[in-house]
């Protein structure tokens, strides 16, 4: 049985000095997932896997730190009276206070 051939992702230009600090969530979520199918298709030499392998490694950070803020951001908003009691997200919205 021959296997039908995969349409591999052209790949991104390595960028060692790829500057994180204005790069959004959404923009930075997006090139991660495309390093992953850069990386999951199989078709990368040894060296450009490992540096789309730490490009991957930077994007996880920051999007990891930007989804920290934001959850700092939302206990902030649901203080109460002014104490730090922060409930937990309650994906259902079944609030039993």
């Amino acid at each position: 049985m021959s296997e039908t051939p995969r349409s591999v992702p052209e790949p991104m230009p390595v960028d060692d000095g790829l500057n994180l600090d204005g790069l959004d969530f959404e923009h930075a979520l997006d090139r991660l997932e495309g390093v992953v199918e850069r990386l999951e298709s199989g078709e990368l030499a040894l060296e450009e896997a490992l540096a789309a392998f730490e490009e991957g490694v930077r994007l996880s950070r920051r999007c990891a730190e930007q989804l920290g803020a934001a959850e700092r951001r939302i206990e902030l908003l649901v203080e109460e009276g002014g104490s730090d009691a922060v409930r937990p997200f309650d994906p259902d919205g079944d609030d039993e206070d």
